[in-house]
């Protein structure tokens, strides 16, 4: 390419302006070697966005390499696709994926939060897939304290929910954590979850030479430009200046393209099809030439723009939303043309796949830049870093901790009902309200409420039961433990919903990976999350790694908790066969099943009621973990139990209150004489869950567990509404309703 310009688009670039960029001088001196030549500013731009932490995974991919890509129902090589795609059978697919959208969110809540939602919903259907379910995974700082913690969100719930129910997908589950760890920097994780027939699926990938390439849907505005970039670095003092680089979001738009592009996979009019998130045109052009082993010459100053003027590297790296890149089979242009037309969307023809690696973006007769596709992407020529690691000394400090130091408290009803009403514990129904969860009437669980969500496959009548888990304290105290802690819940909500676990999905969301103990908790809890799914033969379909939720002032620099979000997909054979987790009447016999341990490390009772944070990970054995969940299989398979919910934050008191809830029944049991009362009724070991069991079953639940290696013991009874905890009173299941349910409402209508 020539050098000789007067366009400052195409005008060499120095080390200088790369370290602008976010470049590193050495990534600079390697982009030489690629092109032979100095690269010019667009070129640049282009690096610093594709190597970018968020887009290349230039930190984090040896570590991500390390975890389980392979079982018996996965359809497609984990990260090769726009989402993780697994085998349910009967002909059809689940694809699913969750991603995270905090940065943006942190500055714009409502718009960060809304077009994290559409860009995760594209993931899936540009695989040809109609998404039926949503999940989110929240985390904020103190609401209670906090007015810029129910700012976010406030922002963050409503652009959630305005984006979804107008794009009609239901909202079947989620969680919402918090901490002060937070504040600056809440994390919005969103999980999609789509069913496609295997037939039918589109891969995002170009080849053909002379096929041409279409850019469909909205059109290119100056939203979102170097978000890639801004998504790699730390929130600090001045990152409100970057809100140019949030993206603005249409859910009526996305509705029409979803609509296009299903009617668009029932043809074979395409190669391939690509979701444009980060980097915009950059990514989905050098992604889908690098898998195809192609490349491609576009003409920018054909792309549809909302702005006149917008300069040639404003187009390539605009995140504007509700568009894809479609390579259509030479000849087939009409038939795509007219599918877009009639959907009212953008359908323009913006170049065409050619031979070699080559990408050469063009501005009329201008060659703007060229670039080999292949240095740009994950596993081509994008840098690859081994990081320093420093295990924390507070880990050494969290070991000291033991049970016996920590006294039992006078009065435990008190101590039950202010744990209620911790927001980590407390209903989020203020949340919920604000999300259709009805909207395509397969939803399963709004009614019957499960420890997954749990959605119709109306096609087989299979469900499938999907959740989001993770504890971050848990994963903060101990990121290997705390890992596969978190997937393990994730296999536990599935199994006492009567699914079995066939795939994951993960958010890992950690603080700065240049800080060498960050690093050394990601590389733990690689580790963790790893051993897990190779316990329950779940593999890593795919994910999202979200490093630099750090916030970084004069006065502090903190990181989050590390919180590696479990997005995990598991099927229930026969629908009829699903388990709920409520009361169903007075009378029936309530057991717990698992290993009870004398162990209050890291509970939400331990935090705020004894104020003390230095605790290692609570009680967890993998091995006591899986015969817990095959045990639930068989028991509810077998028809003897009628509840299920496993105890988790909280401890055995919150999941008995939230057992009692939904049919405004009540409790009476009898703790454990050799544990304290305390851990037996708030600690959160895990391995755990209570059951429910009528008269008429109590012989044959027995017997299945008498044969069973699995430790049980009998609690109590279902009550009609009065709680009774070693036959002492603790109010009624209406006393317990008020506090759990008013708590979130009360701290959000503080302003």
């Amino acid at each position: 390419m020539s050098t000789l310009t007067t366009n400052p688009d195409t005008a060499p670039a120095g080390v200088d302006t790369a370290r602008k960029l976010g470049l590193l001088p050495e990534e600079y001196d390697t982009i030489k070697k690629v092109l032979g030549r100095a690269p010019n500013f667009t070129e640049l731009s282009i690096y610093s966005a594709m190597w970018s932490e968020h887009c290349s995974y230039k930190n984090s991919i040896k570590q991500l390499k390390t975890l389980p890509r392979s079982g018996p129902k996965l359809l497609a090589e984990a990260g090769q696709e726009n989402a993780g795609l697994v085998d349910i059978g009967d002909g059809w697919a689940c694809a699913f994926k969750i991603e995270s959208h905090n940065h943006p969110s942190a500055i714009e809540p409502y718009q960060g939060a809304a077009t994290g939602v559409g860009g995760i919903n594209r993931d899936i259907f540009t695989m040809g897939a109609r998404p039926i379910a949503q999940l989110n995974s929240l985390r904020f700082g103190d609401i209670t304290r906090e007015a810029s913690s129910r700012w976010h969100m406030r922002g963050v719930v409503k652009g959630i929910g305005d984006y979804g129910n107008a794009f009609g997908v239901p909202v079947l589950g989620g969680e919402v954590y918090f901490d002060p760890c937070y504040t600056t920097n809440p994390l919005v994780n969103a999980m999609s979850v789509g069913i496609v027939r295997t037939d039918k699926v589109i891969s995002a990938t170009s080849h053909g030479v002379g096929n041409p390439v279409y850019i469909v849907g909205s059109a290119t505005g100056k939203d979102g430009i170097h978000g890639a970039s801004f998504a790699s670095k730390d929130i600090t003092e001045t990152s409100m200046d970057d809100l140019p680089a949030v993206q603005v979001g249409d859910p009526f738009m996305e509705k029409l393209l979803l609509e296009a592009s299903l009617e668009l996979a029932g043809t074979d009019a395409i190669i391939g099809m690509q979701d444009m998130g980060a980097a915009g045109i950059t990514c989905s052009t050098s992604e889908m030439s690098a898998k195809g082993g192609c490349g491609m010459d576009i003409q920018l100053d054909k792309v549809p723009t909302r702005q006149s003027g917008m300069r040639a590297w404003e187009i390539l790296l605009s995140e504007s939303q509700e568009r894809m890149l479609v390579v259509v089979k030479k000849g087939r242009e009409a038939e795509v043309q007219t599918i877009f037309d009639k959907w009212d969307l953008n359908c323009v023809r913006i170049g065409t796949v050619t031979k070699g690696g080559s990408l050469r973006y063009f501005q009329g007769e201008e060659l703007i830049a060229e670039v080999p596709a292949e240095s740009l992407v994950l596993g081509g020529g994008a840098p690859v870093y081994d990081r320093e690691v420093k295990e924390p000394a507070y880990i050494k400090e969290n070991a000291r901790f033991k049970t016996d130091d920590v006294d039992e408290p006078d009065d435990l009803r008190r101590v039950a009902y202010d744990l209620l009403a911790s927001p980590n514990i407390a209903s989020k129904r203020w949340v919920s309200e604000q999300y259709d969860t009805m909207v395509r009437t397969n939803n399963m669980s709004t009614n019957a409420p499960s420890d997954a969500g749990l959605v119709l496959v109306k096609e087989t009548g299979k469900g499938l039961a999907v959740t989001v888990d993770c504890n971050g304290r848990y994963v903060h105290a101990d990121p290997y433990k705390g890992a596969m802690i978190a997937v393990s819940e994730a296999a536990r909500n599935i199994a006492c919903t009567g699914g079995e676990p066939c795939g994951v999905t993960n958010c890992l969301n950690f603080g700065n990976p240049y800080d060498p103990e960050v690093y050394w908790q990601f590389a733990q809890a690689i580790k963790g999350m790893g051993d897990a799914c190779r316990a329950f033969d779940t593999p890593v379909t795919g994910g999202n790694v979200s490093f630099y939720n750090h916030t970084v002032t004069e006065k502090k620099n903190i990181p989050v908790f590390p919180t590696p979000t479990i997005g995990m997909v598991g099927i229930v054979p026969d629908v009829n066969k699903r388990m709920s987790l409520d009361f169903k009447q007075k009378g029936d016999l309530i057991y717990l099943i698992g290993r009870s341990t004398e162990d209050i490390a890291c509970s939400e009772y331990l935090t705020r009621i004894h104020r003390i944070d230095r605790s290692p990970a609570p009680y967890f054995d993998i091995e006591e973990e899986r015969r817990l969940h095959t045990m639930l299989l068989i028991l509810i398979r077998k028809g003897v139990i009628n509840a299920a919910h496993d105890v988790s934050d909280g401890g055995l008191w919150t999941t008995l209150v939230e057992m009692a809830l939904p049919r405004g029944l009540g409790f009476d049991v009898i703790t454990d004489s050799e544990i304290r009362e305390d851990a037996f009724l708030f600690g959160e070991g895990q391995g755990r869950a209570v059951v429910s069991v009528s008269d008429e079953q109590e012989t044959p639940f027995l017997d299945l567990m008498q044969a069973s290696r699995v430790p049980f013991i009998l609690l109590g009874h279902v009550t009609k509404g009065k709680l009774m905890v070693d036959d002492a009173p603790f109010g009624t299941i209406e006393d317990a309703r008020k506090v759990y349910e008013e708590a979130i409402p009360k701290a959000m209508a503080e302003q």
